[in-house]
């Protein structure tokens, strides 16, 4: 249980500061956004929580106010002990409620015009709604863009076709509230993220070994690839650059990856050429390809498109099929041999005499009464065989709006647990990859149900902590086990069994509190030191997303390393005095960040948002437009202001190259 934190005092009498970001949520989303922002980026943030106790964790007797009043103080204490040297924003002032004070905290159960007028929407400079109904974060957007056509908004949908057009509205709202300014120009913009597609590629990737971590944007695909320390005398391709290096535990089945690392042997983002050669022992992250990307894949069935006779017909049925034709066929060519009957009247005869449709041959031949015999047994066989084809045919037709079993010999699988908006995500990102997956889902009526009945995806109902249901999904043979459910307590329960059934089985753990994952990990590798456990919390992953969109870049990705998080951006250098003016090399920064691409194409021919999917023409070439980023840069390069660059960053290197260009911007 966290310990008790006085909660902050509601200060309704203090304004709000120009230029602050206000979040507004009820969940963990809310809340470790809020501190990205205030302890990465150095914002003064203003906090609106819902009164209550937080629904997330119901056995905790802190209310939202309360945990996120304990989570400041945790922050701004490590950030004080930290002092100057971190680099981090809201640390090393001496004082301890330093990030504390910059940080106000409101209670109001809906972002009504009265309470975003409180909290100060009209001068603040960013508004995030991260509540976890769509309807609610729809709501309070329009009626934040009446209150304030510049706000730069940032929405949190789980709907991506309703989000494409929410973002063109509000756009559109923004630029018609301002007449005559440039829309170029304007600073009022709408980014609708998804937490659960922004967690979804990390939370599928956890469960392959040596998968890559792939972003993709408009064309752009970008492959983050782990890679074992090296044997000794062995030679890997060190790709483009190396982005990370992983910590010396990651490979070993006992290590304590999972929990914050510190000290030489923590992994370490954007890593110099002297590091890389020092580092022995030590598995790496590598940015192996970078290519040019089709649309985005649908998933497919489990079992492959087409072939309707392999859905409708088993195997064992198939070959007597063929087995029966064959026989015909040989039938025919006797026929053919022995008589003097031409090709189609000697098909035409056996084909009567399968069907019992034709008359003794009293007068014929020898050969054609023995020919006929043959063909009477044969079409006796032809008659179960028929019968077989309709019963099949029929089970086929009645199940096929009917959940599927897992196959008697599926083995190599992932399991995963629950079907909610995280874990259809991910169910889908599976099938992209072509993985073979078993769902477990309590809830008939569950978000995800659907979609793995159109997928054919083997589905288990049943709850999970109950004997025999891990069994079903074929948990000894598994590969891995996804446990996506939102309660913690049986995702653990559920991994546990699981070892206890298999105990090399890899898993991975959605856990929503930090300090229960690392007492979780402490014991798993302890009782289980040879097998591989990571955890991964929804809101971890997807904070800096919505913290980079709130400070008005484009975030083309992140790439999970460990428990930290690398991002890609793409920034124009102009305003940036740490890249304009400086050669490629010169402007890399080891920990904070890296130039990976230049985008060649002319100013005037750019997309604005390198990560926007181009508008379909129905009358014009649906091929995307070549790319024109350059990513085999030249070390002695020297950066105009004019170039846009792709840049690979630490949270708070970005945090420091857009906190510059603001301090920067008013003398331009």
């Amino acid at each position: 249980m966290l310990g008790f934190v006085p909660p902050l005092p509601q200060q309704p009498g203090r304004p709000p500061s120009a230029g602050h970001m206000i979040v507004c949520g009820d969940d963990a989303l809310a809340r470790r956004l809020a501190v990205e922002l205030r302890f990465v980026y150095g914002e003064r943030v203003t906090l609106l929580l819902p009164p209550g106790r937080d629904a997330n964790s119901p056995e905790t007797p802190l209310t939202q106010r309360g945990r996120a009043a304990a989570l400041f103080g945790r922050m701004s204490a490590a950030m004080n002990r930290a002092g100057n040297g971190n680099g981090t924003a809201g640390g090393g002032s001496g004082d301890t409620n330093a990030g504390v004070e910059a940080v106000r905290i409101m209670e109001a159960p809906e972002p009504s015009d009265d309470v975003l007028e409180e909290a100060g929407v009209d001068r603040a400079a960013a508004l995030a709604l991260v509540y976890d109904d769509d309807e609610r974060n729809i709501r309070a957007a329009l009626t934040a863009r009446r209150l304030n056509p510049r706000l730069r908004l940032v929405i949190r949908l789980y709907n991506r076709k309703l989000g494409q057009h929410l973002e063109e509205l509000l756009d559109q709202a923004a630029a018609v509230a301002m007449p005559g300014i440039d829309p170029a120009l304007l600073d009022a913009s709408t980014t609708v993220l998804s937490d659960a597609d922004t967690a979804a590629p990390a939370l599928a990737a956890t469960a392959l070994t040596g998968s890559s971590k792939i972003i993709q944007a408009e064309g752009l695909l970008l492959r983050a690839a782990e890679r074992p320390p090296p044997r000794p005398g062995e030679n890997l391709d060190p790709g483009l650059c190396t982005l990370a290096l992983l910590s010396s535990t990651t490979n070993d089945p006992a290590g304590s990856e999972g929990s914050d690392s510190s000290g030489d042997e923590a992994p370490q983002l954007l890593p110099d050429e002297q590091t890389v050669a020092a580092a022995e022992g030590r598995g790496t992250v590598v940015l192996e390809a970078i290519s040019q990307a089709g649309p985005d894949r649908p998933a497919t069935r489990m079992g492959g498109r087409g072939a309707p006779l392999a859905k409708v017909f088993s195997r064992r049925l198939r070959w007597s099929a063929l087995g029966f034709a064959l026989a015909a066929v040989a039938l025919v060519i006797v026929s053919v041999l022995t008589t003097e009957d031409s090709l189609p009247h000697s098909a035409y005869l056996i084909l009567l005499d399968l069907l019992s449709m034709n008359d003794p041959s009293e007068d014929g031949t020898t050969a054609r009464k023995i020919i006929q015999i043959f063909s009477g047994v044969a079409g006796i066989l032809l008659l179960p065989l028929l019968i077989a084809a309709v019963l099949e045919a029929f089970g086929t037709l009645r199940t096929a709006s009917s959940l599927r079993r897992p196959p008697r010999g599926l083995s190599g699988h992932v399991v995963l647990l629950g079907l909610g908006k995280i874990g259809t995500r991910v169910l889908v990102r599976l099938r992209e990859l072509d993985i073979p997956v078993v769902v477990v889902e309590e809830d008939p009526e569950a978000r995800g149900i659907p979609l793995a009945r159109s997928m054919h995806v083997p589905t288990v109902i049943g709850d999970v902590t109950q004997e025999g249901v891990l069994e079903a999904a074929k948990i000894h043979r598994a590969h891995a086990l996804l446990a996506l459910t939102s309660i913690d307590t049986t995702n653990l329960e559920a991994a546990l069994y699981a070892r206890s059934v298999k105990p090399d089985l890899r898993v991975a753990l959605r856990l929503y509190d930090d300090e229960f994952a690392t007492a979780v990990y402490r014991t798993l590798r302890t009782a289980h030191p040879g097998a591989l456990t990571r955890s991964r919390s929804v809101s971890h992953l997807a904070a800096p997303s919505f913290a980079v969109a709130m400070m008005g870049r484009q975030i083309l990705g992140a790439v999970p390393v460990e428990r930290k998080v690398m991002l890609f951006a793409a920034l124009e250098v102009a305003g940036h005095p740490q890249l304009e003016g400086h050669t490629v090399e010169q402007a890399f920064r080891a920990g904070a960040w890296r130039v990976l691409a230049i985008d060649a194409t002319p100013p005037a021919d750019r997309a604005p948002d390198l990560a926007a999917i181009p508008p379909y023409n129905p009358g014009g070439d649906a091929t995307p437009p070549p790319s024109g980023l350059v990513w085999d840069l030249h070390p002695g390069y020297v950066l105009r202001a004019t170039d846009r660059v792709v840049i690979a960053a630490t949270r708070r290197g970005l945090a420091e190259l857009l906190r510059r260009q603001r301090s920067v911007a008013p003398r331009q």
